[in-house]
């Protein structure tokens, strides 16, 4: 399989995920602003959107969107533990938290990065993370990771985006249950492996 990825992006979360299953891939590193792959090729022919993660099977066939990415991955090697089981309703309210990440967090943090993104706009967001970062906070004061004690998808999509405060300057410190879960998340084989492929290490 082919990750299409750009460094500390979403992409990210599909590549320790990658990891964590014990699947070979390869990276295809994708420059966003110019939209061009590595190799000089046009990424809008792999996908018009534009943006990262995509999975290029091994039949050739183009997975896009990082939940669906996340989900087929864990899929591939049940053992992992990475989802439960389909039927459970574990499975649900693991979905409801990919969701939530998505949503609340991930899409609360593309206009701080907009150059142009009115600075009232940007505190009224950073406002909006802070109240989300909360909640999650207090998930994980019982919890050592979203789904109990078992890691999962959404820890890695959740560390991700966790990982973009600092780019930011959105302060993490008032939620330490927060910061504990990075550091636990921070110190898997996988994350450091993907993380140094990243060039992030």
């Amino acid at each position: 399989m082919k990750l299409y990825y750009t460094p500390g992006a979403c992409s990210l979360a599909s590549h320790i995920v990658l990891c964590e299953c014990g699947l070979p891939y390869t990276l295809k590193r994708v420059d966003l602003r110019n939209k061009t792959i590595a190799d000089g090729r046009d990424f809008l022919t792999i996908n018009p959107l534009g943006y990262v993660p995509v999975l290029e099977l091994n039949n050739g066939e183009i997975l896009t969107e990082g939940t669906a990415i996340l989900y087929y991955l864990a899929d591939l090697v049940p053992s992992a533990g990475l989802v439960p089981p389909a039927g459970e309703v574990a499975r649900y309210r693991l979905l409801a938290w990919l969701n939530f990440i998505g949503s609340e967090l991930h899409k609360n943090f593309s206009p701080l990065f907009g150059k142009d993104t009115p600075p009232e706009y940007k505190a009224q967001v950073s406002t909006r993370l802070a109240a989300r970062f909360a909640h999650v906070d207090g998930v994980l004061a019982y919890s050592p990771y979203l789904a109990d004690d078992a890691f999962s998808i959404a820890d890695a999509y959740l560390f991700v985006v966790s990982n973009w405060a600092k780019v930011v300057g959105l302060d993490l410190t008032p939620y330490p249950h927060l910061l504990a879960f990075r550091e636990r998340v921070l110190a898997r084989p996988s994350v450091q492996r993907a993380m140094r492929e990243e060039g992030l290490l």
